[in-house]
């Protein structure tokens, strides 16, 4: 894992189209803002967990890359 040091409006680039900014640092709650393609999909961990159960039980051949 490669672990960063960001600031507030602070950025990192993921490749040449994922751009991942810190918005703001409350206690211990971060806001970020992504910018990606939209063909790129952007799920929150808990989220992406349920699709990939959710199309598990469906159909393995469409499954979330």
């Amino acid at each position: 894992m490669l672990v960063l040091s960001r600031k507030t409006n602070q950025s990192i680039m993921i490749g040449d189209e994922i751009e991942v900014t810190v918005l703001s640092v409350s206690g211990e709650k971060v806001r970020l803002g992504i910018k990606a393609p939209r063909e790129v999909p952007v799920y929150r961990d808990e989220v992406y967990s349920e699709v990939r159960a959710q199309q598990g039980e469906a159909d393995p051949a469409r499954l979330i890359p």
